[in-house]
């Protein structure tokens, strides 16, 4: 395995190709199925490009209706089932979540339309990463610490303008197995914004290992993973909303927040006294 790196914004996690279940364990549906399901998933791809142009004549409402829509044409079109528990927010959140795979992103934008947070290679993705880009994803760059700063800030006034932005405090994935400690960085964002904090927890059921974008994965290894998975089921479990008080501290919230997800529920909230 590989070994966890000490730096902020080089996160690397334990997990790799030996987390992956072996190919008994692992059941697959057809070939034919799997080619059905990528042809139906370019088709999802091609009608968020025409959503493009329709966008900006859009109110907000129409964005996050359209957003969402697209994101489960996706699901739908890997046959990917949606689970959904608690209320997420609309306006001036920082939602907060596990990281396992890129379905992640999928999944939270099926439920509540945010810019996300990614990290800058993601930019590079065919097709997905232009979507991305039009979609005003905020890119974070690892490779350069100094920028940090300037993505919190950027973050912030996205928050302080009425918006809902979408993080993963990792950093990385992992396995869903194995998780990562929630980094306090962004966790600034929402304190300089007085927004509010919703700890989101995601999870894929007994497959997580399965659909994790682990260690040297390409993107089109993952998908060919995910493509032949059978009955693949994701739940987005919204817990209460963090509401810090002014003395509140990123590390505090990041602490307090990553408990949330891993328990989801608010026993750990009220115990800190940030619940709502």
């Amino acid at each position: 395995m590989t070994t966890m790196a000490s730096t902020l914004w080089q996160p690397r996690s334990d997990c790799g190709p030996e987390c992956l279940p072996g190919p008994e364990a692992s059941p697959r549906v057809s070939r034919v199925r799997q080619v059905a399901r990528f042809f139906a998933l370019v088709g999802a791809l091609v009608g968020g490009l025409a959503l493009l142009p329709v966008l900006p004549l859009l109110n907000a409402r129409g964005r996050r209706a359209a957003a969402r829509a697209w994101a489960r044409s996706i699901l739908a079109a890997l046959e990917v089932r949606l689970v959904t528990k608690g209320r997420l927010p609309t306006a001036k959140a920082l939602l907060v979540a596990n990281h396992i795979s890129w379905l992640d992103i999928v999944a939270v934008l099926a439920v509540a339309p945010a810019r996300m947070l990614a990290k800058h290679d993601v930019r590079a993705w065919p097709v997905i990463g232009w979507l991305a880009a039009s979609a005003g994803t905020i890119f974070v760059d690892r490779g350069r610490p100094r920028a940090l700063p300037g993505t919190v800030a950027e973050v912030a006034s996205a928050l302080r303008g009425g918006g809902v932005v979408a993080v993963f405090p990792e950093g990385t994935t992992w396995c869903g197995v194995m998780t990562g400690r929630f980094r306090p960085a962004m966790f600034q964002a929402a304190l300089d914004a007085g927004a509010q904090v919703v700890p989101v927890a995601i999870s894929y059921g007994k497959r997580p290992t399965t659909v994790a974008f682990l260690g040297d994965d390409s993107l089109w290894v993952s998908l060919r993973r995910v493509l032949a998975v059978p009955r693949l089921v994701v739940s987005v479990t919204a817990t209460p909303a963090l509401h810090p008080e002014a003395v509140a501290t990123r590390k505090q919230l990041a602490r307090v927040a990553e408990a949330a997800v891993r328990t989801e529920g608010p026993v750990y909230q009220r115990a800190m006294g940030l619940a709502a």
